[in-house]
């Protein structure tokens, strides 16, 4: 497989749809080029979103260390548990150079919610194999990782469907 010198760090951030299917389409791009694939998600549980089900069929992993259940206003001792277990995966996957491309799920949700904190992510983005592409998605993206970032995306919501109460659809929301 070809691999360029260049491991880049993207963010997809903001309150629109698309973050987390962004991060999933800049995957199959990867996995067409021959590269190797992993997954971290932070606030999503295991089994319970689309692309979880796929990830076997696609050949790439996803790992998920969230919870079955939503964080509203101030995380559980559960929560932030979990947040650290996928931060310390994290961490090991990055340096480990076995990756081509790295996608921190919901990372910026956990840091918006005080789950883990902005010196850690800030280390990992810096400790990360240099071929690795990483990518960190969610909203509440603190925009002092703007710096060490190379792209960064924010999705602005204009319209959507739950503004008419359309609840989330599976296949489309998750």
């Amino acid at each position: 497989m070809w691999r360029e010198k260049l491991g880049l760090v993207h963010i997809y951030t903001g309150n629109g749809k698309g973050k987390t299917t962004a991060a999933i389409g800049l995957a199959v791009r990867m996995l067409g080029s021959g590269g190797r694939v992993i997954v971290i998600q932070f606030m999503k549980a295991p089994k319970v979103y689309g692309e979880y089900h796929m990830a076997e069929r696609c050949g790439f992993v996803i790992e998920s260390y969230g919870l079955p259940k939503f964080v509203h206003g101030k995380p559980e001792q559960d929560d932030i548990e979990a947040a650290k277990r996928a931060l310390d995966r994290a961490k090991e996957v990055v340096k480990s150079g076995e990756w081509d491309l790295v996608i921190l799920d919901e990372i910026c949700v956990a840091l918006g919610f005080g789950m883990i904190s902005i010196d850690e992510v800030k280390e990992l983005i810096r400790s990360k194999a240099p071929n690795t592409e990483l990518v960190l998605t969610g909203r509440y993206c603190p925009e002092e990782l703007y710096e060490p970032a190379d792209y960064v995306t924010e999705m602005r919501e204009i319209k959507h469907p739950y503004q008419k109460g359309i609840l989330a659809r599976r296949g489309v929301e998750y």
